[in-house]
């Protein structure tokens, strides 16, 4: 039987803050699908605490934001790109705003009752800078952008929808230069591969958090979007720089809560478990450093003292205030046991943020015409070898309308080929699914254990050997057997992890995120410097 086909003007793969943005840009212009493995308001972004940095203050400067953020990335940011994020930012906010988003205010003391934002301080970050929705920005954006989009009549949705692979005209064999034609689709509420098309196509699918054994992500972060595009043939540049996030709440019923910096930003410090600060000895800004250090420091501590958790404690501010500022997370500790007013929070680092992914620059753009990327899933150099907290949001929105910019000028310039429908061949149902749920559980331990926040180079190499022996085993397993959305998750974590370790192993040197016990200092010559991967030529899996 034929596989269904559908064509659109749009196509979005994902439904965060970068996919929804866009597709409130385009959707004035044409039909636009927007495709999400789960729920549409599943997404990294329904997730995000802490906020989006922007300059609203006048104690605040666009050049102090680009001094901030290029000081984080550790010499690896691209300036011009950082410069136009940061330029561009505000405007892209005033428009959320325009849609209905909310953020805090507070009373300017003695003015009578007049009100500004409640800005917040987050690590790294020289002025308070992030506007936020109390604990749960997040969620308030997502639901803004949802009423947005769901007001247009040219917007379909397709929930538990899975992309699998991108559809080029190389694959299809024509010589020329390389285009996007769409993404085959498994509908998995049928269990039938369906064909999208349309000649311009986003990739906003997010992160890959979920590549590690403890991560703050939710279970959709398993880097379909990096891995798609890797197989498509497109560059894939510093997949090694994993930002592992410092205070993930750590009980053993909490499976992936995330503590928001903003804590630490409102006063917040980092204590063993017998109470005595310790940031004091690794950074001079002590519990708001960068992330990557404070990460580092509480992996070193953990490991000098044995025990399995620092402490966040903030118990010296007063209770109304703690409860009024962060109730997410307040009412989230209350359900395990913590009142964090009284008694201090347990965390531990998790898996936070890819700060690498697909090649991009400014407009989304990637190595295939019609193929665009933003958010978490693209690289474009904002970050470097560390994100600055809460430039991701930043970066998203930005981006997304230069995409949609680009995308709703070029609609239309070509004509879509026939496409073949997808090819089962002798493919049948999976017989023993343990073999998914061993191979998901061996990678993320491997990661865990190999490449996580310090390294040596006999770990990654022993973590490359691994990861291709399961890499091997789950290719075999997706020839031989009808996709699954688990199957397919895993095969998209294998390929991830393997773009993690060979950036790994080209960076000999420490550098942001990336610190390497053979390496220990940064190398000015790699300053600047890139690591990237791209499939070989003549490489084609299935479809």
């Amino acid at each position: 039987m034929a596989s269904k086909h559908r064509h659109f003007d749009f196509l979005v793969l994902g439904s965060g803050i970068g996919g929804l943005f866009y597709t409130l840009k385009v959707a004035p212009h044409g039909r636009v699908a927007v495709i999400t493995k789960k729920h549409r308001a599943e997404s990294n972004t329904n997730y995000a605490q802490g906020g989006i940095a922007a300059v609203t203050s006048k104690e605040d400067s666009v050049e102090m934001h680009v001094a901030d953020t290029l000081n984080a990335g550790a010499g690896l940011c691209k300036e011009a790109v950082v410069r136009a994020i940061v330029e561009e930012g505000p405007a892209r906010v005033a428009e959320l705003m325009a849609l209905g988003m909310e953020f805090s205010e507070r009373e300017i003391p003695g003015a009578d009752g007049t009100r500004e934002f409640d800005l917040g301080k987050e690590g790294g970050h020289s002025k308070r800078r992030i506007l936020h929705a109390k604990d749960a920005t997040g969620r308030a954006i997502e639901s803004s952008l949802l009423n947005a989009v769901n007001s247009h009549g040219t917007v379909e949705w397709f929930e538990d929808h899975f992309a699998i692979n991108l559809i080029t005209t190389a694959k299809l064999g024509d010589t020329g230069p390389n285009r996007c034609l769409g993404v085959y689709v498994l509908n998995q509420l049928t269990g039938e591969v369906e064909t999208f098309s349309a000649d311009q196509v986003l990739l906003a699918t997010g992160g890959c958090g979920k590549v590690y054994l403890y991560t703050t992500n939710p279970d959709i972060a398993t880097g379909d979007g990096v891995a798609m595009a890797y197989r498509a043939g497109v560059p894939v540049a510093n997949m090694e720089f994993i930002q592992f996030h410092p205070t993930c709440l750590y009980h053993p019923r909490a499976k992936s809560f995330l503590v928001t910096e903003a804590v630490r930003g409102e006063g917040g410090v980092l204590t063993g478990l017998d109470g005595q600060q310790f940031m004091d000895r690794y950074h001079e800004l002590k519990s708001l450093a960068p992330r990557d250090i404070v990460a580092r420091a509480i992996d070193a501590e953990m490991k000098k003292t044995g025990s399995a958790c620092v402490h966040l404690d903030i118990t010296h501010k007063p209770a109304p205030f703690l409860i009024e500022r962060f109730p997410n997370i307040y009412q989230n500790c209350l359900r395990f046991g913590i009142d964090i007013t009284k008694e201090p929070i347990p965390v531990v680092p998790a898996a936070h943020y890819q700060c690498g992914g697909v090649v991009t620059n400014l407009d989304g753009e990637t190595g295939i015409d019609g193929l665009y990327a933003v958010g978490e899933v693209a690289c474009t150099g904002l970050h470097g070898a560390n994100r600055l907290a809460s430039n991701s949001l930043l970066e998203a929105l930005v981006c997304a309308e230069r995409a949609a910019r680009l995308a709703v000028a070029r609609r239309g310039a070509h004509a879509c080929p026939e496409i073949p429908g997808w090819r089962r061949g002798n493919a049948h149902d999976p017989d023993e699914l343990v073999v998914v749920s061993h191979n998901w559980d061996e990678l993320r331990r491997t990661m865990w254990d190999y490449v996580g926040i310090v390294r040596t180079t006999k770990r990654l190499e022993r973590a490359r050997k691994r990861i291709e022996l399961l890499r091997e085993e789950i290719q075999q397993y997706y020839w031989d057997f009808n996709v699954t959305s688990d199957l397919l998750e895993l095969r998209n974590l294998a390929t991830v992890a393997e773009l993690i370790v060979e950036c790994a192993l080209q960076r000999n040197e420490s550098r942001g995120l990336h610190y390497t016990l053979d390496h220990p200092n940064p190398d000015p010559a790699l300053a600047q410097h890139d690591t990237r991967v791209q499939r070989p030529e003549g490489v084609s899996p299935r479809n």
